[in-house]
């Protein structure tokens, strides 16, 4: 039985990431801050991506790490730490532990680093990876949604009550997180090489923040008002959404930056061949699965 080593196992995507090797007949070694509950087919090791020696535990005996760990929110330094930093220890891990094949988890940010934080330290940790000598794949996803998810939590619920604000006219991909999980999946198990791929739900050019809101729409069963937010009005809320929600706050100024770009398409000719890897569900059935997932956990 081969054996991944996971970061990020207990955030959306890692849970999916973990439910889909298990279901390829994989041993996971998982990365987790906290106790967690035993499960079957799974080793859950204690630690951060701070912590070299808990990254060497996780890596120990792996024939794979999926690299999935990382900052979304935060302060610059929050985002070097989380992302730079982190990266580069779990690189350095996985190559002392002997362990070769290594997926890293982007994100199409890293395409624009002058527009975020964010997007500038996932452009670092791709180079972290690029320096290093192991056999990586790098995988930069789109919106993730799916089950499980609470970032676009708040579009669902807009939705339901008739009305979206949506960032300045642009374009978006998407990807459901099932779809997600198991790309980074087979990518573990194969080796195409040093290549870097954007994945979607192959719809070329993706979707219009109105086409999605009215997706959405139709997932709670309305046809929402679509309100473009005008980029400096974006900046604002950006400034303002972290002083009533705190760490909870969804939009901050660094996001409001990132999301007035006006193309966050996967370019066709970066997706995975379709010999490896393709999408499986159509992204309307995939923001009803969600919608009922908000429903069934009363998140509407």
């Amino acid at each position: 039985m081969s054996t991944v080593a996971l970061t990020g196992a207990t955030g959306f995507v890692g849970k999916a990431t973990v439910d889909r090797a298990l279901a390829r007949g994989l041993h996971v070694r998982a990365l987790t801050r906290r106790d967690q509950p035993a499960r079957e087919g799974v080793t859950w090791i204690k630690g951060s991506l701070n912590d070299t020696d808990s990254l060497a535990r996780l890596a120990s005996g792996a024939d794979a790490v999926i690299h999935i760990a990382g900052v979304v929110n935060g302060s610059e330094l929050d985002f070097i730490h989380g992302n730079v930093d982190g990266t580069r220890n779990m690189a350095a891990a996985a190559t002392s532990m002997g362990v070769r094949r290594f997926v890293h988890v982007s994100s199409l940010a890293a395409r624009e680093p002058d527009l975020s934080m964010y997007g500038r330290s996932k452009e670092r940790a791709e180079h972290e990876v690029r320096q290093s000598a192991l056999d990586w794949t790098m995988v930069r996803p789109p919106g993730v949604y799916g089950p499980g998810d609470l970032e676009m939590r708040d579009l669902f619920r807009m939705a339901k009550l008739g009305m979206i604000v949506l960032p300045p006219r642009g374009r978006i991909s998407l990807i459901h997180v099932a779809d997600l999980a198991r790309l980074l999946v087979t990518l573990a198990l194969s080796d195409p090489g040093r290549q870097t791929y954007e994945c979607d739900d192959g719809h070329d050019g993706g979707y219009t923040h109105r086409e999605f809101a009215r997706l959405i729409g139709a997932a709670v069963g309305k046809r929402p008002l679509t309100l473009p937010m005008p980029r400096a009005l974006l900046a604002l809320a950006g400034r303002v959404d972290p002083l009533l929600r705190g760490s909870r706050a969804k939009l901050t100024a660094d996001r409001a930056a990132y999301l007035s770009h006006p193309d966050w398409t996967a370019a066709p000719e970066r997706r995975p061949p379709i010999s490896l890897w393709a999408p499986q569900i159509a992204t309307a059935d995939g923001l009803r699965q969600a919608a009922d997932w908000y429903r069934a956990n009363k998140l509407l």
